[in-house]
C-alpha cells in the first residue's frame, strides 16, 4: 500500500515508521515546509492509495477536501475540528468517499473508552458519587480538552442523568462533568476518571507509554480504509 503522510511530527515520523515496518511505502509526505504540494495532482501522480492526516485543527478539513477530490481514502487523528464532522460525513455519504476518524488510536485505549461506558452505566443509579474526569498531555499539545477526554466525557454524560455537559477547567456546577487538563513535561497520555463519594472513591486509568500504540492503530486503520467508502472508526476496526 502507498502511503500519503499529512502532518509529519513525532506522530508522523512513528506512523512512517511503523508502516515501512509492515510492507508500506510512503509516496508522499506533507509538512509545514511544503504544504503546497498537497494537491490532487500530486495525490494522483504519486498513485496514493491512503492519506494518514495528523496536522492541526485548522488546516484538517481542507486536507481532507483535497484527498477526497483525489478519491484518496483519509485516516484523521487531528483533534478539535469536530464541528465540521457532519459535513464530512454528508461528503463522504453523497460522493462515495472515505473516511476513518479516531479521537485516539490506541487499542488500550477504546477498550477504555468500553469500559468507561459500562462503568457509568453502572453509577447512574448512585447519586452519592461525583464524577471527575483528568488528563495530562505533554507540553506540545496544543488543544485541550484532548480528543480522548472529549470521548470519555460525552460517553459518561449519555448515561449519568445527572450529568448535562461537561467543562474544561471549571467546578463552579455539579450538574456538569468537569474536566481537569494538565500540560506537564513529555507525558504521552493519562487519562483518569474518579467516582467519589464521602465514604469511598473508585477509579479507572489508562496511561499511556509511548506513541507506537497511537501510531500501529493508525496503520491498522489505513489498511483497513483501502478501496473503501462510508465514514468508519475504531469500532469497525476492532469490532468493539
Amino acid at each position: 500500500m502507498n502511503i500519503a503522510l499529512i502532518g509529519y511530527g513525532k506522530m508522523g515520523k512513528e506512523i512512517e515508521q511503523i508502516a515501512i515496518e509492515r510492507g508500506h511505502s510512503i509516496g508522499l509526505i506533507i509538512d509545514i515546509t511544503n504544504q503546497q504540494d498537497l494537491s490532487v495532482e500530486m495525490l494522483n501522480q504519486k498513485s496514493i492509495d491512503v492519506a494518514i492526516e495528523f496536522t492541526i485543527p485548522d488546516s484538517a478539513f481542507a486536507n481532507y477536501s483535497i484527498c477526497f477530490e483525489a478519491n484518496v481514502p483519509v485516516v484523521s487523528g487531528t483533534t478539535g475540528w469536530l464541528h465540521a464532522f457532519n459535513d464530512v460525513v454528508e461528503i463522504c455519504n453523497t460522493q462515495q468517499k472515505g473516511f476513518f476518524y479516531a479521537s485516539n488510536y490506541s487499542l488500550g485505549v477504546n477498550i477504555f473508552f468500553a469500559l468507561n461506558k459500562r462503568l457509568a452505566q453502572l453509577m447512574n443509579p448512585f447519586n452519592q458519587y461525583d464524577v471527575v474526569l483528568e488528563e495530562i498531555h505533554h507540553t506540545q499539545k496544543l488543544d485541550a480538552p484532548s480528543g480522548t477526554a472529549i470521548t470519555l466525557a460525552e460517553d459518561i454524560v449519555k448515561h449519568i442523568d445527572r450529568k448535562k455537559s461537561w467543562q474544561l477547567n471549571d467546578f463552579t456546577s455539579t450538574d456538569n462533568l468537569q474536566i481537569l487538563a494538565k500540560r506537564l513535561g513529555k507525558i504521552p497520555g493519562t487519562h483518569t476518571i474518579t467516582y467519589d463519594s464521602d465514604v469511598d472513591s473508585i477509579e479507572i486509568s489508562h496511561i499511556a507509554k509511548s506513541r507506537k500504540g497511537f501510531a500501529t492503530g493508525a496503520v491498522l486503520a489505513a489498511e483497513f480504509m483501502k478501496g473503501k467508502t462510508g465514514v468508519y472508526g475504531m469500532n469497525d476496526l476492532l469490532g468493539l
